[in-house]
């Protein structure tokens, strides 16, 4: 029944689409993070078989690959979630919120911790991929379709592929991004770059107008 009402708050709290508690039982995360209670468990025991059987069956039930092995915080919720797939030593914080198509992936052949580590208060947009044992920091974004293969810093915003920081480190975020839900205002790092390039184009041409004033 804890896992009930936890689930029917993480719902309401984050898909405006939510009306009534008997939804709960239709939405895949509410049965793919279940079942990897259970799968995981197994996985805990060395029981390696049941747990694949049960993340399997999971997978086959709800769209949603989630490896036994990986490690899931509190307040997890994915929405819609068909595509989702989360290795096996992937761990992911509290709080942390991921949309349909998302991978949290390896990049090879590793041995040992090859997937990410996601922080608390997460938010990973449809079809963004993070791949490789890099850390995302906590309180950070990922935008829709981005390519994550490096660490990304607390507080910071990625984009793009491979994904870029277009805000690092900031001291103060005025929001949760894993509660704000917003995949649409994010900064676009080429156009930042661009802006900083004119900038020095006009500094530069205000220098070159200040040597002929000086030589006429």
């Amino acid at each position: 029944m804890s896992y009930l009402r936890e689930q029917v708050k993480i719902i309401k709290k984050k898909d405006p689409a939510f009306r009534n508690i008997l939804e709960v039982f239709l939405y895949p995360s509410f049965w793919a993070t279940l079942f990897h209670r259970v799968a995981h468990f197994f996985y805990k025991k060395k029981v390696y078989f049941i747990a694949r059987f049960v993340s399997q069956f999971s997978r086959l039930l709800t769209g949603i690959e989630i490896h036994p092995g990986a490690k899931i915080g509190k307040n997890f919720f994915i929405d819609h979630g068909m595509g989702v797939v989360i290795g096996e030593t992937c761990e992911i914080g509290d709080n942390v919120l991921i949309y349909h198509g998302v991978t949290l992936g390896g990049t090879g052949k590793e041995t040992g911790k090859r997937h990410p580590t996601i922080g608390n208060n997460v938010l990973i947009g449809a079809g963004a991929k993070v791949l490789g044992p890099i850390k995302i920091g906590d309180n950070s974004m990922i935008g829709a379709g981005s390519v994550v293969l490096h660490d990304l810093p607390k507080n910071s915003t990625a984009v793009g592929i491979p994904a870029k920081c277009v805000d690092k480190n900031k001291k103060k975020t005025p929001a949760v991004p894993s509660d704000t839900i917003d995949q649409i205002h994010i900064g676009d790092p080429v156009q930042h770059e661009l802006a900083e390039l004119t900038q020095k184009i006009n500094n530069l041409e205000q220098e070159i107008e200040k040597i002929k004033n000086k030589e006429i």
